[in-house]
C-alpha cells in the first residue's frame, strides 16, 4: 500500500510539470483531489490494512495530498497572474468617457416634512418623546378621560388587536406616559406613526402625527396660541393668515380647532378648501382636570395646553398634492419631485 502510495505521487508530480494553462490544472486537481479522485479513492482502501498500519498509511496519503495541492494551487496562480497580465496589455481603458450615473436617495417628503415641524418646535424649547405602536386601552382611552362607551371612541376607528391591546389612535398616549414620569414644568412633542380604520384620498389606515404639549404654573389659553402661531407662520409663511374655531375634545377643555388660510387659493376659496377660504390644519386646547388627575398632577397648581398636527395634511398642503395615498404608492416619478 505504501509503494501505490508513493507511486501516485511520482505520477502526479510528473502530470504537473508538464501543465500548460489553467483548465489543465483545474482537471488534474480534480483527477488527484476531487471527491472521487486518486487519493479518495486510496483512502477508501485504509479499512482493509491491518488496524497498526492504518495511521501510518492515512498519515502518508494527507502528507502527499498536501504537497500535490500546494504543486497545483501554485501553477493556477501563476496562470492566473499571467492571464491578468495578458489582459492589461489588450484592454484600454478611455478616460474620457462620462461616469456611471448614480442616483442619490432623497428623504421621502413625509419625513421632510416631520423633520421641519421637529425642527420648528425644538427652536421654541420643545423635546421629544416616544412610545409604542401598540398601546393599551388605558393609556389610549381612559387616562385621556375617555372612558368606555364614550362616544369619542366612535371617532377613532380604532384597531384592536386582543383584550385590551390596541395600535394606537393618536400619539397623545405619550402625553400620559412622559407626565407619570416627569414632573412639571414640561414642554414636549410626539412624533410617530399612528393607525385608524379609514382609508381613501385623505386618510390611509397608517398616518404620521405629533403630539405636543406643556405643563407648568399658570400656562394659558394666550399662550396657546402663541405657540401654535409662531409655529404656523413659520411652517407656511408669515402673512398667513390664522383662526382659532371652538370645538371639542375629550381631553381639553376649552378646546379648539386651528385653520389657515388657504394656501392653495389664498383664502378666496377653491375647490380644496370647499369655497371657504380656511383649511382645518390642527386641534388644540387646554388639558382637561380629569386627565392631570390620571397623572397625579395637581390641577389647581398646574396648567397645560396640548395639541395634535397630522403630517400627511401638512404635505398635502405644502406641496400641493390632492391624494394622500401617493405618499405611500413609491411611485419614483412622484417622489423625485421632492
Amino acid at each position: 500500500m505504501r509503494d501505490r502510495v508513493q507511486q501516485l505521487e511520482e505520477a502526479a508530480l510528473q502530470e504537473i510539470d508538464s501543465i500548460k494553462g489553467k483548465e489543465a490544472a483545474l482537471e488534474l486537481k480534480v483527477k488527484y483531489l476531487g471527491r472521487k479522485g486518486e487519493l479518495a479513492a486510496l483512502t477508501k482502501e485504509l479499512g482493509k490494512l491491518p488496524a497498526e498500519e492504518r495511521p501510518i498509511i492515512g498519515e502518508l496519503i494527507n502528507q502527499i495530498r498536501g504537497r500535490i495541492e500546494e504543486r497545483i494551487n501554485s501553477l493556477l496562480s501563476g496562470f492566473i497572474s499571467e492571464e491578468r497580465e495578458a489582459r492589461l496589455k489588450t484592454e484600454k481603458l478611455d478616460v474620457t468617457l462620462p461616469g456611471r450615473y448614480l442616483p442619490l436617495g432623497k428623504k421621502h417628503p413625509i419625513t421632510q416634512v416631520m423633520d421641519e415641524v421637529i425642527r420648528i418646535f425644538a427652536g421654541m424649547g420643545f423635546t421629544v418623546a416616544e412610545g409604542p405602536d401598540i398601546e393599551t386601552d388605558y393609556y389610549n382611552f381612559e387616562a385621556l378621560n375617555i372612558p368606555k362607551n364614550h362616544p369619542a371612541r366612535d371617532m377613532q376607528d380604532t384597531f384592536y388587536i386582543s383584550g385590551d391591546y390596541l395600535l394606537r389612535t393618536h400619539t397623545s398616549p405619550v402625553q400620559i406616559r412622559v407626565m407619570q414620569l416627569q414632573k412639571p414644568p414640561l414642554r414636549i412633542i410626539a412624533p410617530g406613526k399612528v393607525y385608524r380604520r379609514d382609508s381613501d384620498v385623505t386618510h390611509t389606515p397608517m398616518f404620521h402625527q405629533v403630539e405636543g404639549f406643556m405643563v407648568d404654573e399658570s400656562v394659558t389659553f394666550g399662550d396657546l396660541k402663541g405657540v401654535l402661531s409662531t409655529f404656523l407662520h413659520s411652517l407656511f409663511r408669515e402673512d398667513i393668515g390664522i383662526r382659532f374655531r371652538s370645538s371639542f375634545f375629550p381631553f381639553t377643555e376649552p378646546s379648539a380647532e386651528v385653520d389657515i388660510k388657504c394656501v392653495i387659493c389664498n383664502g378666496k376659496g377653491c375647490r380644496v378648501c370647499k369655497g371657504s377660504g380656511w383649511l382645518e390644519i390642527l386641534g388644540a386646547g387646554m388639558i382637561h382636570p380629569m386627565v392631570f388627575k390620571a397623572v397625579g398632577y395637581d390641577a389647581e397648581r398646574f396648567t397645560g395646553f396640548a395639541f395634535g398636527l397630522g403630517i400627511e395634511r401638512i404635505a398635502m398642503l405644502k406641496f400641493g398634492v390632492d391624494d394622500i395615498r401617493l405618499f405611500f404608492e413609491n411611485d419614483i416619478r412622484f417622489l423625485r419631485q421632492f
